[in-house]
Order: structure tokens, then C-alpha cells, then sequence
């Protein structure tokens, strides 16, 4: 009963802090209710080609094939693709890489095989027993990543990051506190990425989509959110966030060519726009 009056609470509490919000949050309930109904009968009808296509190169892959002994490394296998079509692009360059759960210390040494010795590695875990993993290229620092105080201080001393990996205690509100702590202080072109958000209405998922949300939002002019961030990904267990490599200052629908239909025209500065009660935008 403590459990469901906790969360009776909880919702009280947002409601009260933004009555707007919450009231549009409510009224997406059918949608997400729907949407959890169709993927869950879901049959798949698409007709295979019958092409075997020859899946490209992974160092990252090839490199975990390979490490049978040594300092562990435990992955969910679809990561690797993940983390290569993200992260390809950072090979070779001069790169400051985050990686929130050491562990045994095996994915530190994939990290530098991969993106190469003008890359700089911070390690962050809570137990001390990971100091071991330090060396010239590889940074550790011990703390709770629900800390608040903890990523103050690691800010004060790490003036930049290209690449976060959230490998960490996989816990929801630690998931949301590291990424409101260190996405504002990841460099432009930079990407994010969080491990292990599993199974259904998890309440990491759902603040990441509200932070699709915000992204989505018709504005006069791109919010902070909007400039700074480039895309948001999901797949099974996996966030990943990046941002664009120069802030933007618009998001503008631009029209070319010289025959149109009269019948749709819903941009509010369309000089062609039909006179109606309200445009509505396309679906």
C-alpha cells in the first residue's frame, strides 16, 4: 500500500508543478495504451527478398570475438552495431570518451582498441577496487552517479566530453539524474548513450520521451533543447542522444517548385495560405 500511495503522490506532486503539462501527458495515455496493444499483437508481413546481405565490419565486435582472457567484458550482443553506427566517426580523432561502469575493467581496453591512441578514457564507477584501472590514458573516478554533488566536481576538473557511456547501476532515476548532470556539458557533435534501459514502462524510457517531446515542439524559433539536440534513438535496452554539431537557430519547411494544389496550404507564413479557422499542420 506505502508503494501505491508513494506513486499516488508522485502524480499529485506533478500535476501540481505543471498542471498543463500533466493534463497533455494524460490525454497521450490512449495512444501509448493503443500503441502497447499493436505492438504486442504484432505479425510482421513483409516479404523477404531472399538476398543475404553480408553484414559490414565491427571492430568493436571483432574485438569482443576475439577477448577471451583478461578483464571482462559483458555486453548485450546488438550493442555492437549500436555503438559503431554512432560512434564510427570518432575513430582516429583526438576523442574524450565517458564510460559510467567499469566493472572488470574489459570494455576500457575495447574503448582504446577502438578509437585509438589519441583518445582519452574517463572511467567512473562506485567501488574504489577500480582505481586499479587508471593509467596514462585512462582517468578514474570513484563516486555515486545519483550524486548531484559528484558530477558537480567532476565538471569542475574535466574541462570536456565527446562520448558518454552509461553503463552505470542501470538504475532509472541514476539513468536521469547523470544525463540532466553531464548532456548540457557534452561538446557539440558529441553523442550519448545509455545502456540498459530493460523491459516495459521503464521510467528512464518514459522521461526520454518526453524529451522526444520536446523535440517535437512547434516553435516560434528552435528551444535550447532543439538547437543543441540533433537526434534521439531507441532500440531493444538502448538510448542514444546526439547532438548537432553547430547549434542551429531555425527550423524552417521550405517550399520549392511552381504548381500547387489550392486545397492545403497550412504554414502560417504561407502567402498562399487558405483563409481558414485554424492550419493545421501536416500528419
Amino acid at each position: 500500500m506505502k508503494k501505491y500511495l508513494n506513486r499516488l503522490y508522485q502524480l499529485l506532486k506533478s500535476a501540481a508543478k505543471d498542471p498543463r503539462v500533466f493534463l497533455r501527458v494524460v490525454n497521450t495515455v490512449p495512444s501509448i495504451c493503443s500503441a502497447c496493444g499493436f505492438s504486442r499483437a504484432y505479425k510482421d508481413s513483409g516479404r523477404e527478398t531472399g538476398e543475404t546481405v553480408s553484414p559490414a565490419a565491427n571492430p568493436l565486435w571483432e574485438y569482443f570475438q576475439n577477448h577471451k582472457v583478461g578483464r571482462g567484458i559483458w555486453k548485450w550482443e546488438h550493442y555492437f552495431d549500436i555503438y559503431h553506427r554512432h560512434l564510427a566517426r570518432f575513430v582516429g580523432r583526438k576523442v574524450d570518451v565517458l564510460e559510467i561502469g567499469i566493472y572488470s575493467g574489459g570494455s576500457l581496453g575495447m574503448w582504446r582498441s577502438y578509437f585509438g591512441e589519441q583518445s582519452h578514457l574517463y572511467g567512473v564507477d562506485i567501488e574504489g577496487a577500480c582505481r586499479a584501472y587508471a593509467s596514462d590514458h585512462v582517468t578514474v573516478f570513484i563516486g555515486d552517479q545519483a550524486n548531484r554533488a559528484f558530477w558537480a566536481d567532476f565538471r569542475e576538473k574535466v574541462e570536456g566530453i565527446d562520448v558518454i557511456i552509461d553503463d552505470g547501476g542501470h538504475d532509472p532515476e541514476q539513468q536521469r539524474i547523470t544525463l540532466e548532470e553531464m548532456l548540457p556539458r557534452l561538446r557539440s557533435g558529441g553523442v550519448y548513450l545509455c545502456e540498459d534501459v530493460h523491459g516495459r514502462f521503464h521510467k528512464f524510457a518514459a522521461y526520454a520521451t518526453g524529451l522526444v517531446n520536446e523535440l517535437n515542439s512547434m516553435n516560434p524559433a528552435p528551444s535550447p533543447f532543439q538547437s543543441a539536440i540533433h537526434s534521439i534513438h531507441f532500440y531493444p535496452f538502448f538510448m542514444v542522444i546526439e547532438k548537432h554539431d553547430v547549434p542551429i537557430s531555425r527550423l524552417s519547411p521550405c517550399k520549392h517548385g511552381t504548381e500547387w494544389q489550392p486545397f492545403y496550404h497550412w504554414l502560417p507564413n504561407d502567402p498562399g495560405r487558405k483563409t481558414v479557422p485554424e492550419a493545421t499542420p501536416p500528419p
